[in-house]
């Protein structure tokens, strides 16, 4: 992988900023970096840091809640602000267009609306003059091919995509897991979106979680 990110939100902002710096030392000037405190930062905290951070990272993610105090952040920061918290909807985009809540929003095709709507906001972005990246949650090869796909067809990604991929040690499809080759997926060819559902791994993956009694995600 060409890139790195860290899930803040977690430690003490200045712990969670040392390791930033550190990471940047340790991989040099050639490797982006960001990190994503998950909207959990104050205000002045996001600005404070994010000052610091400037010239280090790639990109802060959602360093604060709420596209108004998103807007606050940016105004005072060099750094591009990304999001998948503050404007996650297209009901979002007029208000987000309006304050200038964020400059990149990393899309999610489960709660955007599917592939075809990714696209949709492909165009919208361009045209309001946002970066388009996408988000990652955890997802087996079904997810990740469709991500592969819609990949694939947005035009101008300016930043590398998110994947939780390589933590997942199950799969669900036959062929097992989708491979990476420096940093990158091949698109699938086969017909739809070119993966096999493997019935018998799927079936003992669904009597893992009757079996755990965990039906939220905490």
């Amino acid at each position: 992988f060409k890139s790195i990110k860290l899930k803040g939100g977690v430690f003490e902002p200045r712990q969670e900023m040392d390791a930033v710096l550190a990471l940047r030392k340790a991989f040099g000037e050639n490797v982006p970096i960001r990190i994503d405190p998950n909207a959990l930062w104050k205000v002045e905290t996001a600005i404070e840091y994010g000052k610091e951070m400037e010239g280090v990272i790639e990109y802060l993610e959602d360093p604060v809640r709420g596209q108004e105090n998103m807007a606050t952040v940016r105004k005072s920061l060099k750094t591009p602000l990304a999001t998948n918290m503050c404007t996650t909807s297209f009901e979002d985009i007029p208000r987000s267009v309006q304050l200038g809540s964020e400059d990149i929003i990393l899309s999610d095709h489960h709660f955007w609306g599917g592939l075809q709507a990714s696209m949709t906001l492909a165009g919208l972005c361009q045209t309001f003059g946002r970066d388009l990246s996408m988000h990652s949650n955890s997802h087996l090869g079904i997810s990740l091919a469709a991500m592969v796909h819609l990949g694939a067809a947005i035009p101008n990604f300016k930043y590398a995509l998110d994947t939780h991929y390589p933590w997942q040690s199950d799969e669900i499809i036959i062929g097992g897991r989708l491979k990476f080759e420096a940093g990158q997926v091949a698109v699938p060819t086969g017909a739809g979106l070119g993966v096999e559902l493997d019935r018998k791994a799927l079936a003992k993956l669904h009597q893992n979680y009757l079996a755990c009694g965990l039906t939220k995600r905490n």
